[in-house]
């Protein structure tokens, strides 16, 4: 028979446990220096322990949709800002539907009340509107005293010679361009760009009406404009942040066939605009990105629908024949126009750009909002309160008891039966503890993770399932010793079975993880996503550490000899005389007689 090859390992071996120890205790050393380099030592907590903020939103109907308060919309709306709220990178925020008109949010401490609260309480309805007439956001003046003036009549086409996005508004040739030049935002689209500052066509100015040929119109293109929509332009101030609230919530609520005025967001300028001509619906996806080639910044990239995208190249088409101003399109967001771009000619292809002075974190909330939908209600803040942790610190205080008698209880156990095992099985559960603990740290910051009540059950549990494993594979060792084998045999030949069996329970353990994170919402949410994590951890440290930690010990004396402590001893466990191979003896012949 053929000797074994040198350094071979016998089947289900390990040929450097030493390795395998050394790289699982880099890997706790990494994560700890992570954990106190990131400046943080203790999970986040969730509401529930540690309070937060919560806001009770209440419905209310729009103009033409007097029933729209209803299960279905306010369920969609609850799911819209849920969605919005995790965009911002919070969990475990929780979004209830209370009644028929009312959903309650409540935010973990330790995220910005603010932020959330517009997120959750926008209702980022989208439209893109033609502009008939722009002019400064000032509240325009009465006109001078004079013969030809009428009654009612504003002077807008005084107002009209500031410069709006680099052209000259519709006036007098001699007017002098305004000093407070501003930089409107404006869709990268080269179709989309700032428009030459020269002065209107005479085909295109003389508009006035027979009434009011004294003066000129703020209009452009030979459109007409209602008197009505003048006198609102002329009245609407957009200098103060409360005048321009009260002038979104008015154009937020108006019919989207309906002409409005509109604030842009700086105050800078206002607009009368035309009925939607692309709804925000068409709008597909949305995202946050980083011009740097052209140096606009944080830009918002949006991706229309097929519908959409045909909609918008047919209406800026027919936008890029007009002069200024009404070659603009305004993108009003619940009323408030947030960039009015000039097109030059059709843009298909279905997508375009928004810029206009975004940071990082206002081009992020647009998108955010954008991307998940309107919602289908308008709301407002009926209340907001701050939740104190005083309960949740009670059961939390009462929870750890529990854990703690439990894991008592594990460790009596482990001692009495095991013995000196008890010390491999004790040393596995700290490296697990280490591991949970460092990477439940990190992930609050990281993706949001905060630390609630049932995720504390869901690591109390994860004890259990972490020490079952070990009991597996100090059993199947034992199983061997019964069957006469020596220590390090057993151990190798022990640990195929063991694998096997451990594998087995920590899939079904993950399985339902997996299914209760998917399917439940809410703080269930915090459990599943602790049972899931404990459960692949266990497979770690029972790989990586339990076993190559068993097959050092197993060189020991203490061990190897079978000591009444070491939990491994052949009288106690049973054993079978050791195995011998039976020697075959010829048969002898029967002398006859």
């Amino acid at each position: 028979m053929a000797a074994p090859k040198k350094g071979r390992r016998s089947p289900g071996g390990q040929g450097r446990p030493g390795r395998t120890l050394v790289l699982i205790v880099i890997a706790m050393v990494a994560l700890v220096g992570g954990m106190f380099a990131s400046g943080t030592s203790t999970p986040r907590l969730g509401i529930d322990l540690a309070g937060g903020t919560s806001f009770t939103l209440q419905a209310r109907n729009q103009p033409g949709k007097p029933n729209a308060i209803n299960e279905t919309n306010m369920k969609t709306a609850a799911g819209i800002m849920e969605r919005r709220v995790n965009g911002l990178g919070v969990s475990e925020a929780e979004v209830q539907t209370q009644g028929t008109n009312h959903i309650v949010v409540n935010i973990p401490k330790g995220t910005d009340a603010k932020q959330a609260r517009q997120q959750v309480g926008t209702t980022a309805q989208l439209g893109f509107r033609p502009v008939l007439t722009a002019t400064t956001g000032a509240k325009t003046p009465s006109a001078t005293p004079s013969p030809s003036a009428s009654s009612g009549k504003k002077d807008d086409g005084k107002k009209g010679d500031d410069k709006k996005d680099g052209e000259k508004a519709e006036g007098k040739p001699s007017a002098t361009p305004s000093a407070s030049n501003t930089t409107q935002g404006r869709a990268v689209t080269s179709a989309l760009k700032k428009g030459p500052a020269e002065t209107p066509s005479a085909s295109g100015s003389p508009s006035a009406k027979p009434s009011d040929s004294a003066s000129p119109q703020p209009s452009t293109g030979g459109d007409q404009i209602p008197a009505t929509l003048q006198k609102q332009l002329a009245d609407l101030d957009c200098s103060t942040p409360q005048a321009r609230s009260q002038a979104s919530e008015k154009a937020a609520n108006a019919k989207p066939t309906d002409q409005v005025v509109s604030c842009k967001e700086d105050g800078t300028q206002k607009y009368a605009l035309g009925p939607v001509a692309v709804e925000g619906t068409d709008v597909k996806d949305a995202s946050a990105v980083f011009e740097a080639q052209s140096g606009q910044g944080w830009i918002v990239q949006m991706d229309f629908t097929g519908a959409g995208g045909k909609k918008f190249a047919d209406v800026t088409g027919k936008l890029a024949a007009k002069p200024q101003p009404q070659n603009q399109f305004a993108i009003v967001l619940d009323g408030q126009t947030i960039s009015a771009p000039s097109v030059s000619k059709a843009i298909p292809g279905g997508q375009a750009t928004i810029s206009g002075g975004f940071n990082q974190q206002s081009a992020g909330d647009l998108a955010n909002m954008l991307s998940y939908g309107a919602l289908p209600l308008s709301f407002k803040i009926a209340d907001e309160t701050t939740v104190t942790a005083a309960l949740g610190g009670e059961q939390l205080q009462a929870g750890l008891i529990a854990g703690a008698i439990g894991l008592a209880l594990v460790v009596v156990y482990l001692v009495a039966y095991y013995r000196g095992l008890a010390l491999v099985a004790l040393a596995s559960l700290a490296v697990s503890a280490v591991l949970t603990y460092t990477i439940m740290t990190l992930l609050g910051p990281a993706i949001g993770f905060a630390l609630n009540l049932p995720a504390v059950c869901g690591a109390i549990v994860a004890i259990g399932i972490t020490a079952d494993s070990f009991i597996v594979y100090f059993e199947r060792i034992r199983d061997e010793i019964r069957e006469g084998r020596t220590l390090r045999p057993a151990v190798e030949r022990g640990w195929p079975r063991a694998r096997r069996t451990i594998l087995v329970s920590d899939f079904v353990s993950f399985l339902a993880a997996f299914v209760l994170f998917i399917v439940t919402v809410g703080k269930v949410k915090g459990f599943a996503f602790t049972l899931g994590l404990t459960t692949l951890l266990d497979i770690v440290v029972v790989f990586l550490f339990t076993k190559p930690l068993m097959t050092l010990l197993a060189r020991r004396k203490f061990f190897a000899s079978g000591h009444p402590w070491s939990g491994l001893d052949p009288k106690r466990l049973g054993a079978k005389p050791p195995l011998r191979r039976r020697r075959t003896t010829a048969p002898t012949e029967t002398k006859e007689a």
